[in-house]
């Protein structure tokens, strides 16, 4: 499929032929996690297992009918969820929250743990974040979680843009002392022994790091070996920004990095918006894996306009989601599925599906689906300009495309869009989303939904 054939009929829900299934594994955990339930203040220690940075894989599509279970969030966003063993974590803006079918408000702000069955907050679980949670991710000991954002402060003690939790009750895990960020942190990933953050910081501890670091997982302190030079901020003739690392995501082996953000250059190197990095090597390298296609500019308000990335679980290819406006030929407000094939420049989408004008935040691969999210009308729609174009369908908030052809599937559930889906997050009995509105399939979902497997 070519980057402009995104036309015609919706195919079914079935994966492409010829994919095998996998294995269930949770997107950003790093070991095994023990089991968790409401009010539970001790933990079980488990074995740790290998990294798994990829969603869990599904055998078919979820259900389009959310389930009545899930909490809610009062207000904010909710930019970030993880599960460990039966409990969810989620992290955003929020600071009032409240279970399904009950009037009783929680003044939990912006970290809540909640049981993965029954919906019901651990008020047990108490962080106290004063600022934004945007990364979250489980350590390898299958008892602590670690905390990324803009916060500087967590249970009253200073925590400066990442903290490692105690999974059960949320108090700073002792011996974690994280090197100073100069600013926040959006996305993070435990890769062996170097837990990778991507942000908006500039330095980390005084020292210039731009955008993309590695910390000790157990000290906090800076690990040098992940020094790649992003530089090269992107600008518009009305707008600047910082260099930065929007999202990032690794392999299931932990030997590549993918990075987007705002930046030209890497180690030297040309690299508009995205690169690919080794990390086998100690330090890490930059690999010739390229391509110019997010060079060109999208809006002169945005710099940069990459926003999500997902790798499939076979390591082989991943999807990238874009802001930006109405350029034909370019990559603006579209989902693209890239392949990594040989470390080679000029590479090109093996498919893309445009929106037509409308943002794309998130994006997660569970096999017989790519899930993307944002404040979409449509999907289908390369000939759209803030308008349906022909062969668009209808996909408010939220929408499935099927992972060969590049094609929106059936599944349409329908969202209230606001500035749209931030994230959404695949485990082994279904599909979260985190927002900033409330009304998902015609139903109040406060920030957050959950579509179950059929």
């Amino acid at each position: 499929m070519t980057a402009h054939g995104l036309r015609g009929g919706v195919p079914g829900n079935t994966p492409g032929a010829g994919r095998e299934s996998r294995p269930t594994r949770t997107r950003r955990m790093a070991g095994a996690a023990a089991l968790l339930a409401v009010g539970v203040t001790t933990l079980a220690l488990l074995p740790a297992s290998p990294a798994a940075a990829v969603n869990a894989q599904h055998p078919t599509v979820v259900s389009a009918n959310p389930a009545d279970f899930s909490p809610h969030a009062l207000d904010g966003t909710v930019y970030r969820i993880i599960q460990i063993g039966n409990r969810v974590y989620m992290g955003g803006s929020f600071t009032q929250v409240r279970n399904a079918n009950s009037g009783t408000v929680f003044n939990i702000p912006r970290l809540v743990a909640f049981n993965a069955t029954t919906g019901q907050i651990d008020t047990g679980f108490q962080a106290n974040v004063n600022g934004t949670v945007r990364a979250l991710e489980a350590a390898a000991d299958g008892q602590s979680i670690y905390v990324g954002g803009s916060f500087t402060s967590v249970n009253g003690g200073t925590s400066r843009r990442v903290a490692r939790l105690n999974a059960a009750t949320g108090v700073k895990l002792a011996g974690f002392n994280p090197v100073s960020l100069s600013a926040g942190v959006n996305d993070m990933r435990l890769v062996g022994n170097r837990l990778i953050v991507g942000g908006s910081f500039q330095t980390v501890g005084g020292v210039t790091r731009r955008g993309l670091a590695a910390l000790n997982p157990t000290t906090g302190a800076a690990d040098a070996s992940v020094n790649m030079g992003l530089d090269g901020p992107r600008s518009t003739p009305t707008a600047t920004a910082p260099v930065k690392v929007e999202a990032l995501d690794v392999t299931p082996n932990g030997g590549r990095l993918v990075i987007i953000g705002n930046f030209s250059t890497v180690a030297g190197q040309a690299r508009h918006q995205i690169a690919v990095i080794n990390l086998a090597t100690s330090p890490a390298t930059l690999t010739a894996w390229a391509t110019t296609r997010y060079q060109p500019t999208c809006s002169n308000g945005a710099p940069s306009y990459v926003r999500g990335i997902d790798i499939a679980a076979d390591g082989s290819w991943f999807v990238v989601v874009t802001a930006g406006f109405m350029f034909t030929g370019r990559l603006c407000d579209s989902a693209a599925r890239w392949d990594f094939g040989a470390d080679a420049p000029n590479k090109q989408p093996t498919w893309v599906n445009y929106t037509g004008g409308d943002t794309l935040l998130s994006v997660a691969i569970t096999g017989p689906a790519v899930y993307v999210g944002g404040h979409q009308r449509w999907l289908n729609n390369p000939q759209g300009r803030n308008s349906a174009g022909p062969g668009a369908v209808s996909r408010e908030g939220i929408g499935a495309i099927h992972p060969t052809t590049g094609l929106a599937l059936s599944w349409n559930p329908g969202k209230e869009r606001g500035v749209g889906t931030a994230e959404i997050y695949a485990t082994s009995a279904g599909l979260w989303i985190g927002s900033d509105t409330s009304t998902t399939a015609g139903e109040f979902h406060g920030k957050i939904a959950f579509f179950p497997l059929p």
